[in-house]
């Protein structure tokens, strides 16, 4: 492990901006060196973000037994302890030292689309003890999604596509949009025994819309084959977000976009953050768009459906829910 004190140049992109193609430039530039850039001017208040980073913290300053009253479902909804995920078991000598809740889509119960995996019903915290923390997070979901709109249509672009490309119904039409608010306790990570506020790990999906609170923390791997892997530190920017790439954007691109590596180091000082996990419909074949193959750059992944990806990779890092039961 190396240079971890190093502050990574990301670029930033201004959503209001009229100049398209300077836009388009700089997140195609972001997008092939390592995957992450920021967006400001993106349309969501601060001071409704900072309702959002209260409400969180209302929730996680809440006794353990009422949290875990709504602990995580078979749905993935709800609440994760501390230590529940496991992102880098080679790593890692035991799970993450934050914890979590996630807020997905909420279908009405007649939606025939209801009962897939990824869709509601949600688990929400008691009115009487959280009121209006709900209608909170149920609008952040919806301005959220607007922010990875935008910015989605400035990625089919990069990728010479139709600017519209990823509002398809299999895509962003019905997509799988996961908000997670994690708080990280304040214990000091030490890579080198092991120890991570959440181990090194590249996201699933589409795209991730990361908000954070001013503590540092967020830590990129640019290249993940280099030995000894070099990790930057990504600074947190008022009124910016953070947006990485996820796997399926890599698929989809045939490696020339990056899903970069990151994990995140404590430093004694608690922290907040909410990703904001984008995906394509339960029935997405993710496959090399035609515009990034050749005869010389064959496709370098199989078809995958979104679904059965995303079920692979919540098994493999979420703890099992059997074993909440046992105590």
């Amino acid at each position: 492990m190396a240079d971890s004190n190093k502050v990574s140049n990301l670029n930033s992109i201004d959503l209001s901006s009229p100049d398209i193609p300077t836009s388009v430039s700089l997140l195609k530039q972001a997008c092939m060196e390592c995957g992450f850039f920021y967006v400001t001017n993106h349309g969501i208040s601060e001071e409704f973000m900072d309702q959002v980073f209260s409400e969180s913290k209302k929730f996680f300053h809440l006794p353990l037994d009422q949290k875990m009253k709504l602990l995580r479902n078979e749905k993935h909804r709800g609440y994760t302890p501390v230590l529940d995920e496991l992102l880098d078991p080679v790593n890692q000598l035991r799970g993450d030292h934050k914890e979590g809740f996630y807020i997905g889509v909420e279908l009405p119960e007649d939606d025939p689309e209801a009962q897939r995996t990824f869709y509601g019903p949600n688990l929400w915290p008691d009115s009487d003890i959280l009121p209006g923390w709900r209608q909170t997070m149920e609008k952040y979901h919806q301005e959220a999604l607007e922010v990875v709109r935008k910015t989605a249509r400035l990625i089919a672009l990069a990728l010479d596509l139709d600017f519209d490309f990823f509002e398809r119904p299999e895509m962003l039409g019905k997509p799988i949009a996961i908000l997670r608010l994690l708080r990280y306790g304040g214990q000091v990570s030490d890579p080198a025994k092991g120890l991570f506020g959440a181990g090194a790990h590249s996201d699933y999906g589409l795209i991730t819309l990361l908000a954070t609170d001013s503590v540092s923390g967020l830590q990129i791997c640019k290249d993940k084959d280099a030995r000894p892997q070099v990790w930057e530190n990504v600074k947190p920017i008022k009124g910016a977000f953070v947006v990485n790439l996820g796997d399926m954007l890599e698929r989809w691109s045939n490696g020339i976009f990056r899903s970069t590596l990151h994990r995140v180091l404590g430093n004694g000082q608690e922290r907040y953050s909410i990703p904001y996990f984008v995906e394509p419909s339960h029935d997405c074949v993710v496959e090399c768009l035609p515009t990034c193959q050749s005869k010389e750059n064959p496709p370098k992944f199989p078809p995958i459906k979104c679904e059965s990806y995303l079920l692979g990779r919540y098994k493999d890092t979420h703890a099992d829910l059997s074993t909440y039961r046992k105590h």
